[in-house]
């Protein structure tokens, strides 16, 4: 594959930490275009599986370590494709400022292509943003996966208009003066820390390693997109899980992105954290079982 370039086992995360025993992994720059390479790490399990590989990828500017415990548990018989999308720190960004949902999908389908993901034989994980952009990739897919499974996708990304009039003045070099007042936000107004403190934690970490020259125009195009016209034309079995005292992914609208979509099955994990443990993955099995 010309398009990748190979690392080495050598990280500044423990990459190893994230592993069942015997996992061997490897971390790679990937170029999906002339301008933008994604860090990618595959994880492949100590024993043969007949589980189809799983094409992974998180939320906006989440890090690898809030999917720790999942990745334990996955890493024991799913070949793994971790992405980091192209608006996290990881990113080899040169000449463009798209961070949209349509460029991050786009992203997607050429990863899709550059492993040779075989039709049926793979299928597609996202969070948050992760699942938005595989809902807006389906219509460019050549080989479609299995199918799609989707942890709290965003429907719409809303904001108060004050925060985007903050954004669009907001110079990138006083993001440290900025950030606390963020997270005074979803504090305040998106978590219900008391049900889920971990994930106010989890967030406030996103926020410290984000890159915020990607951050300001990420958050931009973001605020102007919406998923609801392209969910009826998904003719593809999508498992969506929501987590109903998740308030930052708003529980009612997953339950009209399920009602929308043609072939779609509707979890309730209740907390954001649970949804982020070994038990997603044994959902995800038993999902895919029940489509054999």
């Amino acid at each position: 594959m010309e398009n990748v370039v190979t690392i080495s086992n050598l990280s500044s995360e423990n990459i190893s930490e994230y592993c069942a025993p015997g996992t061997k992994w490897t971390e790679q720059m990937v170029s999906v275009s002339d301008n933008v390479s994604l860090r990618v790490i595959e994880f492949h399990p100590h024993k043969k599986t007949t589980q189809p590989t799983v094409l992974f990828i998180a939320g906006w500017i989440s890090l690898m370590k809030g999917w720790k415990l999942v990745l334990q548990e996955m890493t024991k018989d799913f070949n793994i494709i971790y992405v980091e999308t192209r608006e996290k720190i990881s990113s080899q960004v040169n000449g463009t400022k798209d961070f949209s949902v349509k460029a991050i999908a786009t992203d997607l389908v050429k990863l899709v292509e550059i492993f040779g993901l075989q039709k049926n034989k793979y299928i597609m994980f996202g969070s948050s943003l992760g699942g938005t952009a595989i809902l807006e990739s389906y219509k460019d897919l050549e080989k479609l996966p299995l199918c799609f499974v989707l942890l709290g996708p965003n429907a719409e990304y809303r904001a108060p208009w004050w925060w985007l009039i903050i954004i669009h003045l907001f110079w990138t070099r006083l993001y440290a003066i900025l950030k606390p007042f963020v997270k005074w936000y979803l504090r305040k107004f998106r978590l219900d820390i008391e049900s889920d403190l971990a994930q106010y934690e989890k967030y406030c970490n996103a926020l410290d390693a984000a890159d915020p020259k990607k951050l300001k125009p990420g958050a931009l195009a973001l605020a102007k997109y919406k998923v609801w016209d392209i969910l009826e034309n998904i003719d593809l079995p999508v498992l969506i899980i929501g987590a109903s005292k998740d308030l930052l992914h708003e529980p009612q609208n997953l339950i009209q992105i399920d009602k929308m979509l043609p072939n779609s099955t509707f979890l309730d994990m209740e907390t954001n954290t649970f949804a982020h443990g070994p038990e997603l993955v044994e959902e995800i099995r038993k999902y895919i079982a029940s489509l054999k």
